[in-house]
């Protein structure tokens, strides 16, 4: 029996229920999470604790940086409940402002947030890590803070949806001619013999997986230029390649329907996945 948490209770899965008027359902007014269980840990908690925490903040709802570190307990035991110890799983956590009567803005009677943690077993993809994946272009319609990561995904939805009627893994996205993320990751491409990515900005989120790619560059002595990459240069990259809590690193090895480079994985990012996978795998040991 599948176990859930929400609102400080541990409960099975037809138990979960949410107010028709919460907030992250009228509005998507919330903020969410998703963390990756290996090797007996939760991978890089603390930075997504203080992402959280600043998309929380960023929102206005109240709940603060203390409440959303005692969240790691609330994991740790759902791990544990949900028998996924020994192998690989994914939690999802969700902060909405809570339920309340429908109003644009907030709630002016005090409203508790609705807070819900899951967890379900993990499956990597070996073949697209090491093989390489497909991606489409597609333009990016999502609102103007994504380094908040907001439970408001439609723009994504949308752009995910394209690339699977496309025969595509992902959907890099291009806003005012210049490349931003994918829908549902980071994205990083080797033009001219160089590493490159879209700087921090409220243009992207600051992603967990992005942040330990940059720290594995400087460990091996690779140059990374962050300058935004225009749209119309990117079918001329030897290299791309992207970057998630689910998606480890991926190569992108077509990009609307032409190959990448040699349209095998690069020489750069298979030592770069093979670098964050020895840093995921690095066996912290068991929550029992």
């Amino acid at each position: 029996m599948t176990t859930f948490y929400l609102n400080g209770q541990y409960v099975p899965r037809d138990q979960a229920l949410i107010p028709v008027e919460d907030r992250g359902f009228i509005f998507g007014d919330g903020i969410y999470e998703g963390v990756r269980y290996a090797a007996g840990r939760l991978f890089e908690w603390d930075a997504h604790a203080e992402r959280m925490a600043n998309g929380l903040a960023g929102l206005r709802i109240p709940f603060g940086a203390e409440q959303v570190a005692a969240l790691k307990g609330v994991q740790e035991k759902l791990v544990r409940d949900n028998g996924l110890e020994d192998g690989e799983a994914f939690l999802y956590l969700e902060v909405t402002r809570g339920a309340a009567p429908r109003t644009h803005n907030f709630p002016t009677a005090p409203v508790s947030p609705t807070v819900f943690v899951s967890a379900s077993k993990f499956v990597v993809s070996r073949p697209l890590r090491e093989q390489g994946g497909k991606a489409i272009s597609y333009p990016d319609l999502r609102w103007k803070r994504r380094d908040w990561k907001t439970v408001n995904l439609l723009g994504n939805v949308l752009a995910r949806q394209a690339a699977a009627e496309a025969g595509a893994y992902e959907a890099i996205l291009n806003e005012d001619g210049i490349i931003t993320e994918g829908a549902a990751t980071n994205v990083f491409a080797v033009l001219d013999g160089t590493l490159r990515t879209h700087p921090l900005s409220q243009r992207i989120l600051p992603g967990i997986t992005r942040q330990v790619i940059l720290a594995l560059l400087a460990e091996l002595g690779v140059a990374l230029d962050e300058t935004p990459i225009a749209a119309d240069r990117l079918a001329s990259a030897t290299e791309i390649f992207v970057c998630g809590s689910t998606t480890d690193v991926t190569p992108i090895v077509t990009l609307d329907g032409q190959p990448v480079g040699t349209g095998h994985p690069g020489a750069l990012t298979v030592k770069l996945r093979e670098a964050f996978e020895a840093r995921l795998y690095q066996a912290a040991g068991s929550l029992r």
